[in-house]
């Protein structure tokens, strides 16, 4: 007799990686030729996974992308049926230049869930915030604006314990606490405007990636500088 399937064990559907290749606008895009990797595809066969990300994963900004607290982006396969959906198209795994492709995301995914598959510890630090070099991969100089309204960002992890990862496998989550917010609630912050000084003041008590929580204490800093409300202050960016 098979066992039923816990809503807190996702399949590991695919790993993928990706090497640097060019990335061409099209005219209506930023003009610039740039390398990147996110372009990625699934992978046979295990893959080691440590601090830094998959072996063989290749990332061309690093100011911005990749890092210990961002070593690893998952999708989920419920997201890109919303997207084939919405586009008209498949989406195959990998398009958004995810390394691990889930089946489902478990109930209210936040930061600080660990999910373990096999020997690797994963914890979810960040929402997925989309850039121009999205934009690009997907031809289109609104996707940025479409992947921020769609507010269906994947999530960034840290590597807690390194090993070998492959598709197929069932992940264990343990579920971090409840005061911690959600992914998309992050999200939704982060695209918020006028910022909500409070909100991001309680976001710093989960285990935020280090971008997020620099970028968060510069706008509660600017807040405070303002000397407004904690909703007065909207980004500069």
């Amino acid at each position: 007799m098979s066992l039923a399937v816990r809503p807190d064990q996702p399949l590991l559907l695919s790993v993928n990686v990706g090497q640097l290749e060019p990335l061409v606008s099209t005219a209506t895009l930023a003009s610039a030729r740039k390398r990147s990797g996110i372009r990625k595809h699934p992978v046979g066969g295990p893959v080691l996974c440590d601090a830094q990300g998959l072996l063989g994963d290749a990332i061309g900004n690093r100011t911005h992308h990749g890092g210990k607290d961002q070593a690893v982006y998952l999708y989920s396969a419920e997201d890109y049926q919303w997207w084939s959906t919405t586009l008209g198209q498949p989406c195959a795994p990998g398009l958004f230049g995810e390394n691990l492709t889930i089946d489902r995301w478990w109930p209210s995914p936040r930061v600080g869930d660990r999910v373990q598959w096999g020997e690797v510890l994963l914890e979810l630090t960040a929402p997925r915030i989309p850039c121009s070099t999205l934009a690009m991969r997907m031809g289109d100089p609104r996707f940025v604006k479409r992947f921020a309204d769609a507010a269906r960002p994947g999530a960034y992890a840290r590597v807690l314990q390194s090993g070998v990862i492959a598709c197929g496998e069932r992940g264990i989550v343990t579920a971090a606490a409840a005061a911690h917010p959600t992914i998309e609630a992050l999200f939704r912050e982060w695209h918020r405007l006028p910022r909500d000084r409070s909100a991001l003041i309680a976001a710093l008590g989960a285990p935020l990636a280090e971008r997020l929580r620099h970028t968060f204490l510069q706008w509660i800093g600017e807040s405070a500088a303002h000397g407004g409300p904690p909703s007065d202050i909207r980004s500069t960016e």
